[in-house]
């Protein structure tokens, strides 16, 4: 889990809540594009297209606007962009399995990636596995499905690159200091996973 540094909302945003009147106030259920799609670039922007929770790429046609603070239980921050994020999984595939976003529903979590140490609570293995290093950190993952075999999976991928015996000691150095540099507003997918393992 990356940190994300929250920026300010679209202009475009606040204007269409500015439009509240006696006869129509601003809700998330009939937040509709162009805003809403404003608001979810916006989003990706921010965390450098990565998922807000579990680092895997994100796009458009597959993601979602994820409150933080589930407006179930907290609906004065549905249209918070502070409490908006962006997670992957828009539509869940037959057969593959929820996680982040989806699986969390209206459960608050106790670690945000907002957090500014929110990176300090999980750990990482050579072969793509997540480990937590507290009880919250254990109830994160749990909650979020971080552990599921297809993000281990896609970690192990992402480390691949990273442990061949070829490389010596400064080229490693190098690659890792490339592949960890922010490209065209980008951050590479599991981010804190090679930062952890090879920083």
């Amino acid at each position: 889990m990356k940190q994300i540094k929250k920026g300010s909302e679209p202009k475009k945003f606040t204007e269409w809540k500015g439009l509240a009147n006696d006869n129509w106030q601003p809700s998330y259920n009939n937040l509709r594009n162009p805003e809403k799609s404003i608001v979810k670039t916006a989003l990706m922007e921010e965390q450098g297209y990565i998922c807000c929770y579990c680092e895997q790429e994100v796009i458009a046609t597959d993601s979602h606007i994820e409150h933080f603070l589930p407006q179930e239980c907290y609906p004065e921050k549905a249209l918070d962009f502070s409490n908006m994020l962006c997670s992957c999984q828009n539509q869940i595939k037959k057969g593959e399995p929820r996680h982040c976003g989806n699986l969390k529903g209206d459960d608050k979590l106790l670690i945000s990636p907002l957090d500014e140490d929110c990176e300090k609570y999980f750990k990482y293995t050579y072969d793509g596995y997540i480990e937590p290093v507290n009880e919250k950190a254990r109830t994160t993952i749990k909650k979020l499905g971080l552990d599921i075999t297809k993000l281990n999976a896609l970690r192990r991928d992402a480390i691949e690159p990273f442990i061949d015996g070829l490389l010596t000691e400064e080229e490693l150095m190098e690659f890792v200091s490339a592949f960890l540099k922010k490209v065209d507003g980008k951050y590479p997918p599991f981010y804190t996973t090679i930062n952890f393992l090879f920083e």
